[in-house]
């Protein structure tokens, strides 16, 4: 009891301190941003709320610092030795970690999660400490965020998911039972408290009805905070396997942009080009054949040209097939080709150009 009363003594000189806002006014200024975040109808993620929220954290971390400097707390001492006026500090950290799950920025959401979990484990380690609850609860497991597989493994813990043996089914049957407990006692207590607060909120409570008041605060949180740190580890490996899909993709070579293509106008062949350039100087002209090699040289089109080159080489080969024709006939001398050939220039030395060509000439 001489500790409590030092400890009294202590923190009236720090509320006495007109260049520092009391530790009670920093809790209650705390708790009351929390419960109007928790009731507006205005988005948590709009500016105004998140200002709020960070000026309770920024409260409540505050005062959280004077409470260890007092030293209000020992583990020591039984929950009959703290002050009636004390027991609301015990809250500090369920209310930062609250707070702290109010944020909304997306890229330290893990971080934020993280330390929220270690606010909400602080204030249960605590509670368990002074026995606050009736019926004994379990602290969840520690994460094992810095451990390494093998560490894991050696500590029972496989990163491997293995099929469910019938103590795991045993142990998930009765996670679900207490479960059900926390949520059947949460109701219980709020309704409790819904009776307690009017004789507080009145200023006609006494130390008893003011000890029960935030004692069954605290036990309400420590259901809170169970329940509040099973969905955070959910939610944390959710985003562990987000983070390690954004990496990976990151290491993924990124695919080369092609540059976009400039404006040109196309045209049938070169003088049709030169025409359009003159009419319109600032826009590139191109052929159809050379916008066909362009392209075929940055491998956008495949050569759809091969079925036009083979034609063309096919009239060539039936032209020069010709031509050795006429060059054997001559050389052989076929008698019939050489006599249409000799009419033919008798007929052109006698006929001159243009010759029967009279009609309509008068």
């Amino acid at each position: 009891m001489a500790e409590c009363e030092n400890s009294n003594d202590v923190r009236q000189l720090v509320n006495s301190d007109a260049e520092h806002p009391k530790l009670s006014d920093l809790l209650d200024r705390g708790w009351k941003i929390l419960e109007e975040v928790d009731s507006t109808n205005e988005a948590l993620g709009s500016n105004s709320i998140q200002v709020r929220v960070k000026r309770g954290m920024s409260m409540l971390e505050e005062a959280s610092r004077m409470v260890a400097q007092l030293d209000l707390f020992s583990r020591n001492e039984e929950l009959e030795e703290i002050a009636t006026a004390d027991l609301k500090y015990l809250l500090l950290p369920a209310l930062l970690g609250a707070l702290t799950m109010k944020q909304t920025s997306r890229d330290k959401r893990l971080e934020t999660v993280r330390a929220a979990r270690a606010y909400f484990m602080d204030f249960l380690r605590r509670c368990k400490e002074y026995n606050i609850t009736s019926s004994q609860f379990e602290l969840p497991k520690a994460t094992n965020e810095n451990t390494s597989p093998d560490e894991a493994s050696e500590n029972g813990h496989s990163s491997a998911k293995s099929v469910p043996c019938s103590s795991d089914l045993v142990s998930m049957a009765a996670q679900r039972q207490a479960k059900i407990e926390r949520y059947r006692q949460k109701k219980d207590l709020e309704a409790r408290l819904s009776d307690v607060r009017r004789a507080v909120d009145s200023g006609q409570a006494d130390d008893e009805v003011s000890r029960e008041f935030y004692l069954l605060n605290v036990r309400r949180w420590v259901a809170l905070c169970l329940d509040e740190i099973e969905s955070i580890d959910q939610e944390a490996e959710i985003l562990k396997k987000m983070d390690g899909l954004k990496q990976g993709a990151a290491k993924q070579p990124a695919q080369p942009v092609r540059p976009p293509m400039k404006p040109f106008i196309l045209t049938k062949d070169a003088v049709q080009a030169q025409v359009f350039g003159a009419g319109y100087p600032s826009l590139p002209t191109m052929t159809v054949d050379d916008w066909y090699e362009q392209q075929k040289s940055h491998g956008v089109l495949p050569d759809h040209r091969i079925p036009r080159k083979l034609a063309v080489e096919e009239d060539t080969d039936a032209k020069d097939r010709e031509e050795e024709e006429k060059e054997k006939q001559a050389e052989n001398d076929d008698e019939e080709s050489l006599l249409k050939a000799r009419n033919w220039d008798d007929w052109k030395d006698t006929h001159h150009r243009g010759y029967g060509n009279r009609h309509n000439m008068g």
